[in-house]
């Protein structure tokens, strides 16, 4: 059987298409798995992502902060010595960057971590009302072993409403990379 002249030009056009589309396919993937040139180098998250995800519920059942997580984002400051003027701002920076987050500040709950001493009732009256503050040294604990080893501690903690640990902000990030953060996150989640 021989072959007619048109249909072997047929086959030759289609393997050329073929390789026109696939071809700078198969050479970028063979870069990214190679030679790493291609390999993405950037990030778009300001805080640090935390890896491994640990679940709250499962890690701390008894922890008073699964009262305050139903449906909402938990921006969580924990600070166990006494509220001096470091944790003054910081506690100013947490109430500023929900502030900033618009309509969907209502989607983010604040959380003092405190230690045994009270803070100030009427600093926390005048100025932050909607401030949950809560003692809880196993979650404290926790927070404190989660901190990334490369970042200072004293910054802050995002849990989803699942009560995953999220999210760690350092203590000297920019508030509007925090808020930019949240709100990403914000857009992209189904829950809470």
């Amino acid at each position: 059987m021989t072959q007619v002249p048109g249909r072997r030009a047929g086959r030759r056009q289609l393997v050329l298409i073929a390789a026109v589309f696939l071809g700078p396919l198969a050479v970028a993937a063979w870069l990214y798995f190679q030679g790493g040139v291609l390999q993405p180098t950037g990030r778009t998250n300001h805080g640090a992502l935390l890896e491994p995800i640990v679940n709250l519920n499962d890690a701390l059942p008894e922890s008073a902060v699964h009262a305050h997580n139903d449906q909402t984002w938990l921006l969580v400051y924990a600070n166990t010595a006494g509220c001096g003027d470091p944790c003054r701002d910081a506690l100013f920076t947490s109430r500023q960057s929900r502030l900033m987050l618009g309509r969907e500040m209502g989607r983010v709950q604040r959380i003092f971590l405190r230690g045994e001493s009270a803070p100030d009732t009427v600093f926390m009256t005048e100025e932050h009302q909607d401030l949950i503050a809560l003692e809880d040294s196993s979650l404290d604990r926790l927070l404190t072993n989660k901190n990334p080893a490369d970042l200072p501690p004293g910054g802050y903690f995002l849990i989803d409403p699942l009560g995953n640990l999220v999210m760690y902000f350092p203590p000297d990030l920019d508030p509007s990379e925090m808020v930019d953060d949240i709100k990403r996150l914000l857009k992209l989640s189904r829950i809470g």
